[in-house]
């Protein structure tokens, strides 16, 4: 089977917890991985975001990640890519012609994507399955940050409306995608993310912290980009509200390093004068440094408006962290909540410096959640994704 996956913003390559990096990118890096050791041919067609790379990279046998040009060779915000889609798309067809290549499924990721890839479908008379990763009507009800433009929903609409299959992370995205967008009965398929379960697993706090550089403070972790979206201004109002918030310390992971600017001003000042809580700003990591600051942390803290998945409360689960969550989107089937973790119904500060406060109190509780949280990450783990997916390849393909 040979697969043309289309991710025009999410290049596997780069690294998450940049502007326009996150767990979209992890996930199309890991199942592509998964999806070739069991003998699918891939080839992931990405804008061309850098000019040192090369067109062409293979991965492994069977995966290539493909550079399209589409308004330059060199990055471009997201809000850009709309009006170079027909570039991108030409510059595919371009490369697929000179190659003499075929493919028996198309698979596209988030919306910009999926008009490609429902254009592709007409023209190779193949199936087109989509997945989203968020959609813009949803996040236009959470009411956080930037307004999503009406093109964008009405495209979303569209290519859900065509496509063969529709694959979601959660069954709370399933319901909002039905009640929203009108879905066809019979089009969607219900695959959570996963998590490399030998990657992401529990290590001693003391070493973690060593690598690291941090001393026995009690830590609160938030690993993510600098959106609006993502809720980082509760977690630190939620933090300087602590009873002993000198002692704590909070660590912000993702984003270029520094106080980002797009974190409003009154939250962090929002606090009475007194002690405070020290606040941590490490930008982006390697991936491969993740579980460090899981372990490292008491709590990782996950405050969003809206997270179709919430890869990053599963990574810290797998890591034995206990995550406090929003009760939005598919954190509502990762975290359970008084087991795992705690899940709050509110954005606002007070409910979350309630549950960190017993959890940074109670260490036979942490330990209970700990253990609860690494058992429970275990369906979670990407060869089970990944024989999912493959699942809905053979149903589209008849293979």
């Amino acid at each position: 089977m040979r697969v043309a996956v289309i991710s025009v913003h999410g290049c596997p390559l780069l690294q998450p917890g940049s502007r326009e990096a996150g767990g979209m990118n992890v996930y199309l890096a890991a199942l592509s991985q998964e999806l070739a050791q069991r003998g699918v041919e891939l080839d992931i067609f990405t804008r061309w975001h850098a000019p040192e790379d090369p067109q062409v990279l293979d991965l492994r046998p069977g995966l290539r990640v493909i550079h399209l040009e589409a308004g330059g060779r060199s990055a471009r915000p997201k809000e850009d890519l709309y009006r170079l889609l027909p570039e991108f798309l030409r510059s595919l067809m371009v490369f697929q012609r000179a190659q003499r290549l075929s493919y028996d499924l198309v698979h596209s990721h988030y919306w910009l994507s999926g008009w490609v890839g429902g254009v592709l479908r007409r023209q190779w008379g193949v199936p087109h399955a989509v997945m989203f990763h968020t959609l813009g009507a949803v996040k236009n009800q959470m009411r956080a940050g930037e307004r999503e433009p009406e093109r964008r929903i009405r495209m979303e609409q569209r290519i859900i409306a065509r496509a063969d299959a529709v694959v979601v992370a959660s069954s709370q995205e399933e319901h909002q995608m039905t009640r929203l967008y009108q879905v066809p009965p019979g089009r969607v398929h219900v695959i959570p993310g996963g998590v490399d379960l030998d990657l992401f697993r529990p290590m001693d706090q003391r070493l973690a912290r060593r690598e690291l550089g941090l001393n026995g403070e009690k830590i609160l972790l938030f690993v993510g980009r600098p959106d609006p979206l993502k809720g980082l201004d509760i977690l630190l109002t939620a933090a300087a509200q602590l009873e002993h918030p000198a002692g704590v310390r909070v660590l912000v992971v993702g984003g270029q390093g520094g106080a980002p600017a797009e974190l409003p001003e009154a939250p962090r000042d929002a606090a009475a004068p007194g002690p405070q809580p020290t606040v941590s700003y490490h930008g982006s990591v390697a991936h491969q440094m993740l579980p460090y600051f899981y372990n490292a942390a008491d709590v990782c803290v996950v405050p969003s408006y809206y997270e179709s998945f919430g890869m990053v409360a599963v990574e810290a689960m797998a890591c034995g962290t206990p995550v406090v969550a929003a009760r939005v989107g598919g954190l509502q089937s990762t975290v359970r909540d008084g087991e795992t973790g705690f899940l709050i119904p509110w954005h606002c500060p007070e409910p979350y410096a309630e549950r960190l406060e017993l959890l940074l109190g109670n260490d036979a509780l942490r330990t209970s959640q700990s253990i609860a949280a690494r058992a429970a990450m275990q369906p979670f783990g990407w060869a089970t994704v990944a024989e999912q997916v493959l699942g809905v390849y053979r149903e589209l393909t008849g293979a």
